[in-house]
């Protein structure tokens, strides 16, 4: 047998989710590994890999030339701004900052109309992007986490719905109980916090400090609270036996 094309953890991750026959659209596509690893295996019905520069989209079509891959449309366009929604059912954007995600969606309300599923990998600022969904009308259906080169990522599936998340879940997660490495992302994220409520402290012990520190530290303390009893319901659910 020849050699296969793998997925990096994360991108295989969002794959696996994605439904057999679908018409998939990958926006950010750089080197188009997911959309190419999908079309050699038979899975979608119909593929769009979009970038907002050439030269990724020039790599994308050289994975695609690599691999004998035929079928991928390839455009040139700012976010969701060169698709149609006729053209995509399954909605995949990885690798891109939790803000950047929530800008392209922002610009394209058509993704929570209910007849799309998107799949949403932040590299930063996952917070921010929870905090958007709940806020647009979208819904996180499920999360989970991959780690690669010793980084946590999460993925997230959602749906246009409603959603009510906390300031804990907005930044623990909305949906990682049954996540295998659920409890590990909730530990990185409570010590990021904690540095980050540490340097709040010294500078509002020493002066430099201004109001909207102190409001900033006051939630970060709340924020804190609730990832120490998110960890603990975790566990709770994880126990052999659950």
């Amino acid at each position: 047998m020849g050699k296969q094309l793998e997925l990096t953890p994360r991108l295989q991750l969002l794959a696996d989710w994605v439904p057999q026959g679908a018409a998939f659209a990958d926006i950010g596509s750089d080197h188009a590994l997911l959309p190419v690893w999908l079309v050699l295996r038979g899975r979608l019905r119909g593929c769009i890999a979009s970038d907002l520069r050439p030269e990724p989209l020039r790599r994308a079509k050289a994975t695609a030339r690599q691999w004998d891959v035929r079928g991928i449309q390839f455009r040139l366009c700012d976010g969701l701004s060169g698709i149609r929604p006729q053209e995509a059912d399954v909605i995949a954007i990885a690798g891109l900052g939790g803000e950047n995600i929530a800008a392209i969606l922002a610009k394209a309300p058509w993704t929570k109309d209910g007849k799309r599923v998107l799949l949403l990998q932040p590299m930063t600022r996952a917070e921010v992007l929870r905090r958007f969904l709940a806020d647009n009308g979208y819904a996180i259906r499920r999360e989970a986490s991959a780690r690669e080169r010793g980084i946590l990522y999460p993925v997230m599936e959602a749906v246009g719905g409603e959603m009510s998340l906390t300031r804990g879940q907005s930044y623990g997660g909305a949906k990682l109980s049954r996540d295998p490495l659920g409890d590990r992302y909730l530990i990185e994220t409570i010590l990021r916090l904690q540095n980050a409520l540490a340097g709040l402290s010294r500078g509002i012990r020493t002066g430099r400090g201004s109001p909207a520190d102190a409001e900033r530290a006051d939630e970060l303390r709340d924020v804190l609270t609730e990832l120490y009893a998110m960890r603990e319901e975790w566990r709770h659910a994880n126990r052999p036996g659950n």
